[in-house]
């Protein structure tokens, strides 16, 4: 299978190359104004280009004479970004080159079916990159270009290509933010009692804003187990879409925010992450109503598990215990003296 390069280049005439592929560039020099190619190597020639070319001093030229099992490199970009695109991505179907750049319709969390796109590359003549998987993108970013390598490609390697991309839904897919009312549970008796100030609300509310987030209520519990239980449920029957616990999430025996989450009725909790920083995360959930313990390292940090976790809850997802494994490749913080966080390996 493969493209094995049986289309030829022939001398024609002008008025015989209407439809057919051009085999080489065709410079246009114009002194003192441009100088480049007019048309490009692989160019379908149109009727209304023949005079251009005559002024170009062209009556014969050199074109490809596609099979009928054969694609023009445009046409099979464009049938490749067609079978990657899944909900929230969108392209321009002007190839140039064989190529095309898939583009994020609207904000969110860039999916991407790593492994479906691995076998899509392992299809002859085909080539696809991408942006990482789980990370925030914005609206008309781009996330991913696909080509045709070949200037004239098998159909039955588009066709191969096609399949992979289209048994997964579409390889990428772009998923919207929620915007839930947030509550905050700071816990810890110093905070609670008055003795220091506390230093989570102030970088949470910071976080949030940049999704979009509002915090409804803040809550400053002491270190005990009936009353953190009671505040989640309170905050719960408020109608809050989003709660997250700060303070707590250590190996103290006094630590008893995990109890109070638990307590409270949370289902499908996860504890401990391989991330660092970030190792001592917790994820649960009350139905549709996620719920977050926060290690501390979030007060020290820019970037933690928290800021890899967050845009997944807000895109809707439900975190597993596989999904927090799976951050075990690349979740190391090595902790720069200057963050550049998103812009780095942390996370990806």
């Amino acid at each position: 299978m493969g493209n094995k390069y049986k289309s030829s280049a022939t001398i024609i005439s002008l008025e015989e190359a209407v439809g057919k592929v051009l085999a080489h560039d065709i410079t246009e020099i114009r002194p003192g104004q441009f100088k480049g190619p007019a048309f490009k190597k692989g160019y379908i020639i149109r009727e209304d280009d023949l005079e251009h070319l005559r002024r170009l001093g062209k009556e014969h030229l050199y074109v490809l004479h596609m099979g009928p099992d054969e694609l023009h490199e445009d046409e099979a970009a464009i049938r490749l970004a067609t079978a990657l695109a899944g909900p929230g991505v969108v392209f321009n179907e002007q190839a140039s080159e064989g190529k095309i750049n898939l583009k994020a319709a609207y904000r969110g969390l860039l999916k991407v079916q790593v492994d479906a796109l691995t076998e899509f590359n392992m299809v002859p003549n085909i080539s696809c990159s991408s942006r990482h998987n789980n990370i925030v993108v914005e609206e008309g970013e781009i996330i991913a270009g696909t080509r045709a390598i070949p200037l004239i490609i098998d159909r039955r390697d588009v066709e191969e290509a096609e399949r992979v991309a289209e048994k997964t839904g579409g390889i990428f897919s772009v998923k919207e933010f929620l915007r839930p009312e947030t509550g905050l549970v700071i816990t810890g008796n110093e905070v609670y009692s008055g003795r220091i100030d506390d230093k989570f609300a102030p970088i949470l509310r910071k976080k949030l804003k940049f999704f979009g987030c509002s915090v409804k209520e803040t809550l400053f519990l002491p270190d005990d187990q009936d009353q953190i239980t009671k505040g989640i449920k309170g905050l719960l029957d408020g109608g809050i879409g989003l709660i997250l616990v700060a303070g707590g999430m250590s190996v103290d025996p006094d630590d008893v925010s995990r109890l109070g989450i638990a307590g409270a009725g949370a289902e499908d909790l996860v504890y401990g992450s391989p991330v660092l920083p970030g190792a001592m995360f917790l994820y649960g959930h009350f139905g549709n109503v996620p719920i977050m313990g926060l290690p501390a390292c979030v007060l020290f940090y820019r970037a933690t598990v928290f800021d890899l976790m967050l845009p997944r809850v807000l895109a809707g997802e439900r975190i597993t215990r596989k999904d927090l494994a799976e951050t075990a490749h690349g979740g190391l913080c090595l902790n720069c003296d200057t963050c550049h966080y998103p812009v780095c390996p942390f996370g990806k």
